[in-house]
Protein backbone atom coordinates (compact mmCIF):
# COMPACT_ATOMS: atom_id res chain seq x y z
CA UNK A 1 0.00 0.00 0.00
CA UNK A 2 2.99 2.25 0.81
CA UNK A 3 4.27 1.45 -2.54
CA UNK A 4 1.22 2.53 -4.46
CA UNK A 5 1.28 5.94 -2.86
CA UNK A 6 5.06 6.40 -3.57
CA UNK A 7 4.92 5.54 -7.12
CA UNK A 8 3.25 8.28 -8.73
CA UNK A 9 6.25 10.69 -6.48
CA UNK A 10 8.71 9.17 -7.77
CA UNK A 11 7.81 8.57 -11.63
CA UNK A 12 7.19 12.74 -10.93
CA UNK A 13 10.38 12.90 -10.07
CA UNK A 14 12.03 11.20 -12.21
CA UNK A 15 10.28 12.57 -14.85
CA UNK A 16 11.46 16.32 -13.90
CA UNK A 17 14.79 15.40 -13.92
CA UNK A 18 14.62 15.01 -17.62
CA UNK A 19 12.08 18.24 -18.31
CA UNK A 20 13.45 20.39 -15.84
CA UNK A 21 16.92 20.71 -17.60
CA UNK A 22 18.65 24.55 -17.39
CA UNK A 23 18.06 26.61 -20.42
CA UNK A 24 20.78 27.86 -22.13
CA UNK A 25 20.45 31.70 -22.47
CA UNK A 26 21.23 32.39 -26.45
CA UNK A 27 20.98 35.94 -26.65
CA UNK A 28 23.00 38.33 -27.27
CA UNK A 29 23.55 42.00 -25.34
CA UNK A 30 24.31 45.06 -27.56
CA UNK A 31 26.06 48.01 -26.29
CA UNK A 32 26.26 51.14 -28.08
CA UNK A 33 29.97 52.81 -28.31
CA UNK A 34 31.74 56.10 -28.72
CA UNK A 35 33.41 56.14 -32.14
CA UNK A 36 35.46 59.73 -31.62
CA UNK A 37 38.57 58.50 -31.71
CA UNK A 38 40.02 58.87 -27.59
CA UNK A 39 42.28 61.73 -26.09
CA UNK A 40 43.11 63.52 -23.32
CA UNK A 41 40.66 65.62 -21.47
CA UNK A 42 42.12 68.47 -19.68
CA UNK A 43 39.00 71.42 -20.85
CA UNK A 44 36.06 71.53 -17.60
CA UNK A 45 34.40 73.64 -20.51
CA UNK A 46 32.29 73.62 -22.58
CA UNK A 47 30.16 71.79 -19.05
CA UNK A 48 27.35 70.19 -20.93
CA UNK A 49 24.80 68.12 -18.94
CA UNK A 50 23.20 65.63 -21.72
CA UNK A 51 19.11 65.00 -20.67
CA UNK A 52 18.11 61.14 -21.51
CA UNK A 53 16.51 61.19 -24.83
CA UNK A 54 13.32 61.58 -25.42
CA UNK A 55 12.80 58.06 -27.88
CA UNK A 56 8.92 56.63 -29.21
CA UNK A 57 8.18 54.15 -27.22
CA UNK A 58 8.13 51.19 -29.50
CA UNK A 59 11.73 51.86 -29.10
CA UNK A 60 12.35 52.13 -25.25
CA UNK A 61 12.14 48.13 -24.62
CA UNK A 62 14.95 46.05 -24.23
CA UNK A 63 14.46 44.03 -27.88
CA UNK A 64 15.97 45.39 -30.64
CA UNK A 65 13.22 46.27 -32.59
CA UNK A 66 12.68 46.15 -36.31
CA UNK A 67 10.22 47.35 -39.63
CA UNK A 68 8.79 44.83 -41.59
CA UNK A 69 6.28 45.75 -43.66
CA UNK A 70 4.56 48.25 -41.64
CA UNK A 71 5.04 46.12 -38.81
CA UNK A 72 7.25 46.25 -35.51
CA UNK A 73 8.90 42.87 -35.40
CA UNK A 74 10.84 42.27 -31.72
CA UNK A 75 13.84 40.60 -31.16
CA UNK A 76 13.95 37.69 -29.14
CA UNK A 77 17.78 36.84 -29.56
CA UNK A 78 18.76 40.40 -29.95
CA UNK A 79 18.66 42.87 -26.99
CA UNK A 80 20.39 45.88 -25.38
CA UNK A 81 22.50 45.78 -22.53
CA UNK A 82 21.42 48.77 -21.20
CA UNK A 83 17.91 50.97 -21.78
CA UNK A 84 18.74 52.62 -25.60
CA UNK A 85 17.65 56.43 -23.76
CA UNK A 86 20.64 55.76 -21.34
CA UNK A 87 23.21 54.15 -23.96
CA UNK A 88 22.40 57.10 -26.04
CA UNK A 89 23.13 60.20 -23.46
CA UNK A 90 26.35 58.24 -22.73
CA UNK A 91 27.34 57.58 -25.89
CA UNK A 92 26.94 61.41 -27.05
CA UNK A 93 28.47 62.80 -23.72
CA UNK A 94 31.56 60.44 -24.95
CA UNK A 95 31.65 61.38 -28.09
CA UNK A 96 30.95 65.41 -27.22
CA UNK A 97 33.91 65.13 -24.88
CA UNK A 98 36.23 63.29 -27.08
CA UNK A 99 35.47 66.22 -29.69
CA UNK A 100 35.72 69.17 -27.39
CA UNK A 101 38.47 68.12 -24.97
CA UNK A 102 35.89 68.77 -21.64
CA UNK A 103 36.24 66.21 -19.11
CA UNK A 104 32.89 67.46 -18.20
CA UNK A 105 30.09 66.85 -20.37
CA UNK A 106 28.17 63.99 -19.48
CA UNK A 107 24.62 62.14 -18.63
CA UNK A 108 22.65 64.50 -16.53
CA UNK A 109 22.18 61.97 -13.73
CA UNK A 110 25.97 61.84 -13.35
CA UNK A 111 26.27 65.25 -11.85
CA UNK A 112 26.20 65.77 -8.24
CA UNK A 113 25.51 69.10 -8.19
CA UNK A 114 24.25 71.61 -10.75
CA UNK A 115 27.71 72.52 -12.32
CA UNK A 116 27.31 72.59 -16.09
CA UNK A 117 26.07 75.64 -18.17
CA UNK A 118 24.12 74.15 -20.56
CA UNK A 119 21.50 71.09 -20.77
CA UNK A 120 21.54 69.04 -24.62
CA UNK A 121 18.14 68.28 -25.03
CA UNK A 122 17.49 65.38 -27.64
CA UNK A 123 13.78 63.83 -29.08
CA UNK A 124 14.65 61.14 -31.37
CA UNK A 125 11.87 60.21 -33.76
CA UNK A 126 13.13 57.16 -35.85
CA UNK A 127 16.59 55.33 -35.22
CA UNK A 128 16.22 52.07 -37.09
CA UNK A 129 17.33 50.89 -40.58
CA UNK A 130 14.32 51.85 -43.62
CA UNK A 131 13.20 49.52 -46.32
CA UNK A 132 16.62 50.36 -48.41
CA UNK A 133 18.88 48.86 -45.50
CA UNK A 134 19.98 52.68 -44.19
CA UNK A 135 20.00 53.37 -40.76
CA UNK A 136 18.02 56.26 -40.29
CA UNK A 137 18.71 58.79 -36.99
CA UNK A 138 15.92 61.51 -37.06
CA UNK A 139 14.90 64.09 -34.64
CA UNK A 140 15.74 67.05 -32.75
CA UNK A 141 18.41 68.46 -30.32
CA UNK A 142 18.66 71.70 -28.63
CA UNK A 143 21.97 73.32 -26.41
CA UNK A 144 19.93 75.13 -24.13
CA UNK A 145 21.82 77.78 -21.26
CA UNK A 146 21.06 76.88 -17.54
CA UNK A 147 20.27 80.03 -17.18
CA UNK A 148 19.46 82.64 -20.39
CA UNK A 149 16.67 82.48 -22.56
CA UNK A 150 15.22 79.87 -24.73
CA UNK A 151 17.71 78.70 -28.02
CA UNK A 152 16.58 77.12 -30.95
CA UNK A 153 15.90 73.70 -32.13
CA UNK A 154 17.84 72.19 -34.40
CA UNK A 155 16.42 69.39 -37.06
CA UNK A 156 18.59 66.30 -37.54
CA UNK A 157 18.31 63.24 -40.04
CA UNK A 158 21.39 60.85 -40.45
CA UNK A 159 21.14 57.96 -42.48
CA UNK A 160 23.75 55.51 -42.65
CA UNK A 161 24.18 51.88 -44.59
CA UNK A 162 23.65 48.79 -42.83
CA UNK A 163 26.27 46.29 -44.61
CA UNK A 164 24.25 42.76 -45.75
CA UNK A 165 25.84 40.87 -43.26
CA UNK A 166 25.39 37.28 -41.95
CA UNK A 167 25.67 39.40 -38.30
CA UNK A 168 22.79 41.94 -39.19
CA UNK A 169 22.26 43.00 -36.16
CA UNK A 170 25.63 43.76 -34.94
CA UNK A 171 26.24 45.33 -38.37
CA UNK A 172 22.86 47.61 -37.10
CA UNK A 173 24.37 48.43 -34.07
CA UNK A 174 27.91 49.95 -35.49
CA UNK A 175 25.64 51.44 -37.94
CA UNK A 176 23.74 53.08 -34.73
CA UNK A 177 27.13 54.02 -33.35
CA UNK A 178 28.29 55.91 -36.70
CA UNK A 179 25.01 57.83 -36.79
CA UNK A 180 25.93 58.37 -33.07
CA UNK A 181 29.27 60.09 -33.88
CA UNK A 182 28.18 61.78 -36.80
CA UNK A 183 25.01 63.95 -34.37
CA UNK A 184 27.85 64.56 -31.60
CA UNK A 185 30.16 66.26 -34.55
CA UNK A 186 27.02 67.89 -35.85
CA UNK A 187 26.08 69.57 -32.36
CA UNK A 188 29.93 69.81 -31.83
CA UNK A 189 30.62 72.08 -34.85
CA UNK A 190 27.22 74.36 -34.21
CA UNK A 191 27.52 74.88 -30.38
Amino acid sequence: MKIRHLLPGLLLALTACGVLQPVKDLSVRHVLEPLVPDRELAASTPAIAISRPTLPGYLDRLQLVTRAGGELVLSDHDLWAESLGAAVSRVTASNLSRLTGSMNIQPVENFITLDYTTLLEIKIARFEPDASNQLVLQGTWKLQPVSGKETRTRYFHITVPVPATPDIMTDRVTAMNQALEQLARQIASQR
